[in-house]
């Protein structure tokens, strides 16, 4: 296949894994009609976490990772709630949650300081300090622990869906 750009290797993560606690933060969280500075710590409080990590708005990967969540619909046949974080600012996740028809909040983290912290940062060539999120995601139970890992061994790459959905149903 003659695909229109390079598979790239990232270098290992030294990521946060099963029966590790999950780092805490603090971002803007925005849904479809505003966005406020919520605690990851707050929302797992009330419900299971999948966090998933995505490169910014509007690139495919994004596309693809949120139309495949928002299709398989999870939070309708589990007890999770399903957040995102990418480096795009409210504004463009405003815009990215009425195109893509989701129902899910998006964390807004510019700096790209929460991947950072989960230390899945993925430096984008030829853009010196220019930074974003490798695409992961990290299921968190109640007590921060993370029950699921799983974060890009290149790009582009995409979740292990199907792995997602088992520890779904094993909750």
């Amino acid at each position: 296949m003659d695909l229109d750009f390079d598979v790239v290797e990232l270098e290992e993560a030294d990521h946060p894994t099963e029966n590790e606690q999950a780092p805490d933060f603090v971002r803007p969280l925005v849904n479809d009609e505003y966005w406020e500075d919520v605690a990851l710590s707050d929302l797992i409080a009330a419900n299971t976490i999948l966090l998933v990590f995505h490169p910014m708005d509007g690139d495919f990967p994004a596309t693809y990772i949120w139309n495949e969540l928002r299709d398989r619909s999870w939070d309708d046949h589990h007890e999770v709630t399903i957040v995102g974080l990418s480096i795009s600012s409210p504004y463009e996740h405003k815009r990215f949650i009425a195109e893509r028809g989701m129902d899910y909040q998006l964390f807004s983290d510019p700096q790209n300081d929460v991947a950072e912290k989960y230390n899945i940062v993925n430096d984008l060539d030829g853009m010196a300090g220019i930074s974003e999120p490798r695409p992961a995601v990290f299921l968190i139970d109640e007590d921060r622990r993370i029950r699921y890992a799983w974060v890009a061994q290149q790009w582009p790459d995409f979740p292990e869906y199907d792995e997602i959905e088992d520890e779904l149903a094993a909750l």
